[in-house]
């Protein structure tokens, strides 16, 4: 049997946003029961030349919507980066999330070989569709969710390794 393009993709990103929303809950709560402002987490850092919480998020959907659009061959929505609030990286979760939905399999389905050209800091990165989205795409966001974990944990947010990968 063999996976799509679409298979290794769209469910893959679904499950990571949903996980990463889910994560972003517990942090919340952990604030709230210990009777502090949710926000400061927002700017929560594992180090000082990390980026904070919010912006791991915004990246995560980023890669995550960007990945779909540039493997169906289409320019991707883009979000401000303006959250401010828990609030507010729920919607762009949700946002993100009907966007990859609105993807079909017959889109992304041969998209291995693909050209994809991305802007990066250090300049143009140029891959194949297959390339992008395994050794690109799907590392990115995964670093971001699992720093966006990280940041909550060591917060003191009760999470585990199943907060992270979700149930089956």
């Amino acid at each position: 049997m063999t996976l799509s393009m679409y298979q290794a993709s769209v469910p893959v990103f679904l499950r990571a946003l949903s996980n990463l929303q889910h994560v972003l809950r517990k942090g919340e709560a952990h604030a709230e029961a210990r009777k502090y402002d949710p926000t400061l987490l927002l700017q929560g850092r594992l180090t000082v030349d990390m980026l904070p919480l919010t912006r791991q998020v915004q990246i995560a959907t980023d890669m995550a919507k960007n990945g779909c659009a540039r493997l169906a061959g289409v320019d991707p929505l883009k979000f401000e980066d303006n959250e401010t609030s828990f609030a507010e990286l729920h919607a762009r979760i949700d946002r993100a999330v009907e966007y990859i939905k609105s993807f079909k399999a017959a889109q992304i389905d041969g998209s291995e070989t693909r050209a994809v050209t991305i802007k990066t800091r250090s300049g143009e990165q140029h891959f194949e569709g297959e390339g992008y989205l395994l050794h690109f795409v799907i590392p990115n966001l995964f670093f971001h969710c699992t720093t966006a974990y990280a940041i909550l944990r060591e917060a003191g947010a009760d999470l585990g390794k199943i907060d992270f990968i979700g149930k089956s």
